[in-house]
């Protein structure tokens, strides 16, 4: 399977209201990220061992080690979550930056340092999470 075939099989395999609103938010991050790589991560390790929920993935940005060894990874990720979905901004240095800049804007969700864990797109501003993944987007392409 390619890619995306992977991607709607995951979003469809979601209970409907998640399903209906992972859709949108695949959408919307290829209208916002129209030439971004896309990735699926199955959420297994190498050995198969279930790992973390899956996740689709938008972008590149290469991750340094303190070796000096490096590695591609997503910019962006969403992933289906037990109470809802998760949206991962990867790479921002400063973990106070998302929680102290969106998390009073966004409504009914939770913020970390890289990610925005809420139960449905209605219950937050979907024009502040756009805003805070185009935020992260820029400081991660500079």
């Amino acid at each position: 399977m390619s890619v995306q075939q992977d991607i709607d099989a995951y979003i469809a395999s979601q209970p409907e209201a998640k399903r209906s609103d992972m859709q949108e938010l695949h959408r919307s991050m290829l209208k916002l990220m129209p030439k971004a790589r896309l990735w699926f991560l199955d959420g297994k390790d190498e050995k198969g061992k279930v790992v973390s929920n899956p996740n689709i993935g938008y972008g590149v940005r290469t991750i340094r080690y303190a070796d000096g060894k490096t590695k591609e990874f997503y910019q962006i990720g969403i992933s289906g979550n037990t109470t809802g979905i998760s949206v991962y901004i990867m790479g921002i240095e400063d973990k106070k930056y998302l929680p102290d800049t969106y998390a009073k804007q966004l409504g009914k969700a939770s913020v970390t340092g890289y990610c925005i864990k809420f139960k449905k797109l209605q219950d937050i501003d979907v024009g502040v999470l756009y805003k805070a993944i185009q935020d992260g987007v820029a400081q991660t392409s500079a």
